[in-house]
Formats: structure tokens, sequence, C-alpha cells
């Protein structure tokens, strides 16, 4: 929290105090909206009081609302140049937007101008952890493995080796996936010779598909830890180049250096922006490239030994019909949102390493959190432990997290995944729409885009959404959540 002690900048009027004390009540209960406004009205009191404005970005933060957080803590770094706390702040934006080393960055800057500074601590050094064992490592690659970098007349592109600590341990859940998965990849790159003796080729490709936010990704990242061999993870917009050719160009050299380094896994994130159906009036560069994508894969298929290519996409049926005949993407895998039992060990394990007072009722917080995602678990279990230490910060009195901290942010948020089950109904349930035409009713039925064929293959997701979506569903989800956060 930035100080109001002994600077020019925080020496409000008195009514810019009284009006910033009720706005700390406000951020206390979580009440984050009314808080803004209140801190903007202390603003308005006194232009330049810092504190007003850190306390703002952090409830901004604590919103998501980054834009107006970051622009609020540049303000305060403005005003108090050798402010530890701002740069903290930024760091905290940073990494909710997944920009790990913009963060790390800002923490740097945060203990460069107060070296205790222990949240800005705290927060680096799990980060450092998380940067280690779940994100794509920034070195280029090469094929013997050294560095080496992806350069065409257009961008420069990186795409660097990945490994993971995490294994199915750290996967709450999903133990029907998990099984699935040792079945068809972790036997074949752990125990080779176990299926070649029974005549099974060692290739395959699979789509995790399903929801945002529910592990898809983590999943991948516990493949890469139980198997320790070669992983690369394509990010589209790492392969993706303005210039023509080069995103083919782009796509060769990467599953070259999966070849040249088997067994190796190669991750496509997000594989329907890239695999999109050819049709209608797409560009032709984006035609090249998907058909570049497809001649990857065929000769993965030609020689399968020790490849294996597995796709994340919240939109299967947005994807080429050609990417997912056998061969390709032959198999699918519905990774759904979590139920009662996953959102229990999905807060236990997110809260594992935080100063926890008393007993903490996963079980409650499980039912409060219905029809949540995993991310929106995670994001909650931050949030919280975000918020006690801007309080301790304040107050200069630490404590440790209570289960009401956890049971008020749950209640001040929301899920992610309500917009995610209307938009994708709109998209791919059928429905009947009703007409007048010379005064007869008429009813026409208005079919989605999945086709006959794909209305097989993803039937577990298509039954995920109409049990989501079903009126009396969503009022029992609700019942319980508002049961679970006010009564027990």
């Amino acid at each position: 929290m930035a100080s109001d002690k002994g600077k020019q900048v925080n020496t409000p009027t008195p009514e810019a105090k009284t009006i910033y004390d009720q706005a700390g009540k406000l951020f206390e209960e979580n009440k984050f909206e009314e808080a803004i406004e209140l801190y903007s009205k202390a603003i308005d009191e006194y232009a330049d009081y810092s504190s007003s404005f850190f306390n703002r970005a952090l409830s901004y933060a604590l919103l998501s609302r980054y834009d107006e957080a970051q622009r609020d803590a540049e303000k305060v770094m403005a005003l108090e140049p050798d402010t530890a706390d701002a740069p903290y702040v930024m760091g905290v934006i940073r990494e909710y937007q997944k920009d790990y080393t913009g963060a790390m960055d800002w923490y740097n800057k945060s203990l460069k101008n107060n070296p205790n500074y222990t949240q800005a601590k705290d927060r680096r050094k799990a980060l450092e952890e998380r940067m280690k064992s779940g994100t794509p490592s920034k070195t280029k690659i090469g094929a013997d493995g050294g560095s080496e970098t992806i350069m065409e007349e257009g961008q420069i592109k990186r795409v660097g080796w990945f490994t993971s600590d995490q294994t199915f341990k750290d996967v709450v859940g999903m133990e029907k996936q998990k099984e699935l998965i040792h079945d068809n990849i972790i036997l074949a790159l752990t125990k080779p010779e176990l299926l070649r003796a029974y005549g099974k080729k060692l290739g395959l490709g699979v789509i995790f598909y399903g929801p945002p936010g529910n592990g898809k990704t983590f999943l991948v990242r516990a493949i890469a830890g139980e198997t320790k061999c070669k992983f690369i993870i394509m990010h589209i917009n790492e392969i993706m180049d303005m210039y023509a050719g080069n995103t083919e160009k782009n796509l060769h050299a990467v599953f070259e250096q999966a070849r040249k380094n088997t067994p190796c896994i190669v991750f496509v994130d997000e594989v329907d922006a890239l695999g999109t159906k050819r049709e209608g009036e797409q560009q032709s560069n984006m035609r090249m490239a998907v058909n570049q994508f497809l001649q990857e894969l065929d000769g993965v298929e030609k020689n399968p030994e020790g490849i294996f290519v597995i796709g994340a996409t919240n939109q299967p049926w947005d994807m080429d019909p050609a990417l997912k005949r056998p061969g390709r993407f032959g198999e699918s895998m519905y990774i759904p949102a979590p139920n009662y039992k996953t959102r229990k060990a999905a807060f236990a394990y997110n809260v594992r390493k935080m100063p926890l007072e008393g007993s903490i009722n996963y079980g409650r917080l499980a039912r409060a959190s219905w029809g949540f995602s995993q991310a929106d678990i995670a994001d909650i279990c931050d949030k919280t432990a975000l918020k006690v230490a801007a309080e301790a910060d304040r107050t200069g009195k630490r404590r440790k997290i209570t289960m009401g901290d956890f049971v008020q942010m749950i209640k001040s948020q929301g899920t992610s995944l309500d917009e995610w089950y209307a938009m994708v109904k709109k998209e791919v349930i059928s429905k009947t729409e009703t007409q007048v035409i010379d005064g007869k009713k008429t009813e026409t039925i208005k079919e989605g885009k999945l086709t006959p064929e794909e209305k097989t293959r993803y039937k577990p997701m298509i039954k995920d959404i109409k049990k989501n979506l079903n009126p009396i569903n969503i009022n029992v989800k609700k019942f319980m959540r508002a049961f679970a956060i006010y009564l027990f």
C-alpha cells in the first residue's frame, strides 16, 4: 500500500482522507466497484493522492480491469518514483495476464526500491517456480537440442523446448482421461518395447476439447512431466506470420524439429485457430497454412514412430474435417468442467502453500463454486491471497487466510463458463424456429454447425451443454451456491 506518511503527495485534505478511509472499508468487504467510486472521489478532492490511486489500481486488478489498473499504478510511480508498491501491483497485473517475464521484471523493480518487500519476494519466488515448471521456455530450439532461431523474411519466430515437473499427481480429478492418456500416450513413450511387441504404432494424434479453463493445457504439462520426453508447445501466434509463405515454413521447421528428436510430443494450443475450415471467403494464405499443417500431420502418419501431436481447442466444430480423420487427430477427449469432487480437490491443491487459519471446509467451497471452472477456482484462491496480503501491507499486521476470506471472494466472483455455454449453444445445438407465413405458423429446424458425424463424436460435450443450460439445473446451481455462501 502506498504510504500515507511523510510525503507531499500523501498529505490529503481531511475530506479526501475521510473518503479514502470509507473506501478502505468497502475494499475489505470485497465491494470493489463501490470502493473504486470512493477512491475516485478522494482523488477528485486531492489530485495527487497516491494511496488512493494505488488502492484503486488494486481494486481494478481484482476485477480483472487491467488497463485501468495499469494506468493508476503508473500514476503512483509518477508521484512516488521510489515506491515499491506500484511496481508490485504492476507485476500482479502482468501475472494475471500470463505475461510472466514482464511480471518478473516488475517484481524485481519493486525489490530494487525496497529489498525487504515481503509480498514482492513471495510472489517472485512463486513465479520462478511456475516459470520453471509450467511456462514455455523462451530459449530458441535447434535440431540437436541446442539453440536455433526460425528466421525468414518476416518476423523472427521462437519456439522453445518445454519441460515440466508436474505429473498426474498434480491433476485433480479427470481419472478417466488420465487412464486413457496413460494407455495411449504414456506407455508408448515410457515402454515402447511393450507396444512394439503387440504391433502397436507409437504415434498418435489427439484433440483435447471442452470449455475453457478446465485443465487441457495443464493436462499436457502433466504428460510432459510423466514422460520426461522432448516436448514442443506450438503457440499459433508464434507460428503465424504476415508474410506469405512464412507460416508454412515455420510449421515445417517445428515438425522437422520433432522428427529429429523422437520420442517427442508437439502440443498445438488453440488448434482451431490454425486448422480452421477451408471454405468460403477464407484468405488464400490461411488455406495454405491449413494445407501445410495437414501435410505435416500426414508425414507423422507415414512415419509415426515416437511422434505424438496433441491439440487443444474450445471450439472443435470450427476445425477442418480433414484434420479429424484417423491418422491425424483421430482421437478426441472431452475435458469437462469440474464436478463436486474435483472442485473440492482443486481448492485443496491451490491453497496448499498458503498460510491458513483453522480448518478449511473444502466441501462448502466446492458447493459455493458449482459451475466454476478450474481456472476460476485458481483465480479465486490467488485473489484471496492477494487481498489478505494487501490488507497486511495496509495495516502492518499479518494474519492467516480464513475460510471466510475464500467465501467472500467467491461471493464477489462469477463463473467464466456461463458465457461459453450460452455461446456454444447458438453454434452447435439445433433449435426449432416458428414463423408466421400467410397467417399460418410454420416450424423450421435451424441446424447448428455440427455435422451428423460430429454430433456422435462430440456427444459428451453436447450432453454437457444441454445439462448446464437446463433451467432446472441453473436454478439448482444458484440455490446451492447461495446456500453454501450464506448458510453453510
